[in-house]
């Protein structure tokens, strides 16, 4: 059975065709390419570049004053040192509560079979389609005063891990893996005496490490580049985030340093995704096993 494609491998194999195909397929990749690498070029650039440089019209792509010391005064400026530590505190710690909570919820609906198991899927599910602006406002008033416990969340980093843990999206990915597990693998281990939390931890997460390596990325670049919810709930210079905190002290900052400090800001959820862009691929396209 032959592939059917846009070019049939006869007209490929001309010389026409070849530099037809290999032709459209630079311009199409370097235009993505540039269409994703310029601005970050643009940014890291313009942060050796002096004030007046950085605003010159029409724009120079190569700095003509190099100026490192703006990263080192960015830094210090800033003071990048603590909202770095407040944002990987914020980031690790929601992803500590994911973990725990999502895949416990995962794996009951998945394996566990709960009454009102698929309603209550259901139901997460539809929190996906209603905008996550539309929520705001009810769960600012919910950190303002948590209902029965009656506590003011603002500037703790419960208002920020709370309304991280209840992640539908995370849920469903989970489910959808934990259901690719045979069901005979957890009756045997079901049939040697283990009970149901140890055949969790000794069977469905070893085997889950491509999706939890996914849920994790998930939880500490949703934490890392929030901007809104952070600015309404830790309104404490500091104990700011990152990107808030790079925000409120802006004002009189000269361009050039502002812009060193957000390239700073964006390189390590840019590591995160050079380092573990095979596991993200692998969990998400992770969907049974074989055997």
């Amino acid at each position: 059975m032959s592939t059917r494609t846009l070019i049939s491998p006869a007209q490929l194999a001309r010389p026409r065709g070849k530099v037809v195909y290999w032709t459209v397929f630079a311009l199409v990749v370097g235009g993505f390419t540039l269409a994703f690498l310029g601005p970050l070029y643009w940014m890291a650039s313009s942060g050796f570049k002096d004030a007046q440089e950085v605003v010159r019209t029409p724009p120079t792509l190569v700095p003509g004053s190099f100026t490192p010391e703006n990263y080192t005064r960015a830094w210090e400026v800033m003071d990048l040192a603590t909202l770095l530590f407040n944002t990987l505190y914020y980031a690790f710690g929601a992803l500590a509560f994911q973990l725990v909570l999502d895949v416990a919820a995962a794996y009951s609906l998945s394996k566990l079979r709960p009454v009102l198991g698929k309603a209550i899927l259901g139901m997460m599910l539809a929190t996906l389609m209603i905008p996550a602006t539309v929520l705001v406002v009810p769960q600012y008033l919910t950190v303002l005063d948590v209902p029965v416990v009656e506590r003011n969340l603002l500037n703790t980093p419960w208002a920020i891990w709370l309304p991280s843990v209840a992640n539908a999206f995370n849920v469903f990915l989970l489910k959808r893996f934990f259901d690719s597990i045979p069901r005979e693998l957890l009756d045997a281990a079901s049939m040697d005496g283990a009970s149901p939390l140890r055949i969790l931890w000794s069977i469905v997460l070893p085997i889950s490490r491509p999706i939890l390596g996914v849920v994790s990325i998930f939880a500490i670049v949703g934490v890392w580049k929030d901007f809104l919810w952070p600015m309404l709930t830790l309104p404490d210079p500091a104990v700011q985030t990152l990107n808030v905190g790079i925000y409120s002290l802006s004002n009189g900052v000269p361009v050039n340093v502002l812009i060193a400090s957000l390239t700073i800001a964006s390189v390590p959820t840019l590591l995160i995704f050079l380092v573990f862009q095979r596991n993200i691929m692998s969990g998400l396209t992770a969907g049974g096993l074989k055997g």
